[in-house]
């Protein structure tokens, strides 16, 4: 029963793209690994840009400098 978690942060992903993701890292262990899809689960966290760091910043302060 392979459980596969993705985070990203919260910016705007939409449905359609989680729906891909979702589909495509079930095929993924299905294809490398010969996982059942119906026993593979898939969730994705969307993270508060707030609550996600790298290099000592939050992704906010990042993205606000980016502008």
């Amino acid at each position: 029963m392979p459980y596969i978690k993705i985070e990203v942060t919260r910016e705007g992903v939409t449905r359609e793209q989680k729906t891909a993701l979702i589909k495509g890292a079930t095929q993924l262990l299905t294809d490398v690994l010969n996982k059942d899809p119906k026993s593979t689960f898939v969730v994705i966290d969307e993270i508060d840009t707030d609550n996600w760091g790298v290099a000592g910043e939050t992704v906010t302060d990042i993205r606000k400098r980016e502008v």
